[in-house]
């Protein structure tokens, strides 16, 4: 636990996405305030292409009756890891909503938490991965997402 109003600072650079959602999940679930910093650098295992066709399937999901209705998935990287958190949580119950709301993501490192200790996750590197893999922000940016 960090000094920042006891805020918990996971590094997702060059980590496995689903360890780092489940951990992060957990925490949250536990009460803790959670930042996860350079979402853009976490990974999904993978080949690419299969990777981009499930996500774009999910972001064209429209409901005929009303398309106001549909699930929204955002192309951004800090908002694309943070549903994939959402979706370890409960997110439907009250204490779902309640953890959802102590979880911060960012792109980068914030001035406000580069002085923070950063926790670590037990990852392989991707390096050493025998499969395929992709970054979050070529991922954001295969869905169409383009910096402003």
């Amino acid at each position: 636990m960090d000094a920042q109003n006891g805020t918990i600072v996971f590094d997702a650079e060059n980590k496995v996405l689903g360890r780092i959602a489940s951990a992060v999940a957990k925490r949250l679930l536990e009460g803790d305030t959670v930042a996860v910093v350079n979402a853009e650098k976490a990974i999904i295992s993978g080949r690419k292409k299969v990777i981009l066709e499930r996500y774009k399937t999910r972001i064209d999901l429209k409901e005929k009756a009303n398309p106001e209705h549909s699930p929204y998935w955002s192309r951004r990287s800090d908002l694309l890891v943070k549903r994939i958190i959402r979706g370890m949580l409960p997110y439907r119950m009250p204490r779902g909503k309640a953890a959802y709301r102590r979880l911060r993501v960012f792109i980068g490192v914030p001035e406000s938490l580069s002085k923070l200790k950063l926790v670590e996750i037990e990852s392989k590197n991707p390096a050493n991965m025998y499969v395929e893999h992709i970054t979050i922000a070529e991922l954001s940016r295969l869905l169409g997402y383009e910096k402003a």
